[in-house]
């Protein structure tokens, strides 16, 4: 779950939390990418599944932090998507619309630990919807 600072509507959004969530989503996944990624290339192989809510894809001035953070996340993602395909190195991103649990079977634990095994096997697109968006 997201801080709460990052979920607060853009024009009560500070630039200091505007920070801490790029720097929590986005500088997060790159030390996390840049750790694993020699090992994948020494492998020539390898996956990394970036998992956001629909504000990765279409942001919402209401929740201005994650909005912003990731979308950063979500460009850096497909870039190393198209830079690491051709060295047999899958980078894929699940989104989530509106959150896990809530209902919606799709949506629960077990079922998007199915989708993520299924995007991990199939190993070709970058982005899956859980379910689409309006």
């Amino acid at each position: 779950m997201p801080s709460k600072e990052y979920l607060r509507p853009v024009l009560d959004t500070t630039s200091e939390e505007l920070r801490s969530a790029l720097e929590f989503s986005a500088l997060g996944a790159a030390a996390a990418i840049n750790a694993v990624l020699p090992g994948m290339r020494a492998l020539g192989r390898g996956t990394a599944l970036f998992i956001n809510g629909s504000s990765a894809v279409r942001p919402n001035h209401n929740y201005a932090g994650t909005s912003a953070a990731f979308a950063a996340e979500s460009a850096y993602a497909q870039m190393l998507h198209d830079a690491l395909a051709p060295e047999g190195i899958h980078v894929a991103q699940l989104i989530i619309p509106l959150g896990i649990g809530g209902g919606d079977p799709a949506h629960e634990p077990a079922a998007l630990s199915e989708t993520l095994w299924s995007i991990y096997s199939d190993g070709k697109d970058f982005r899956t919807f859980v379910t689409p968006l309006d």
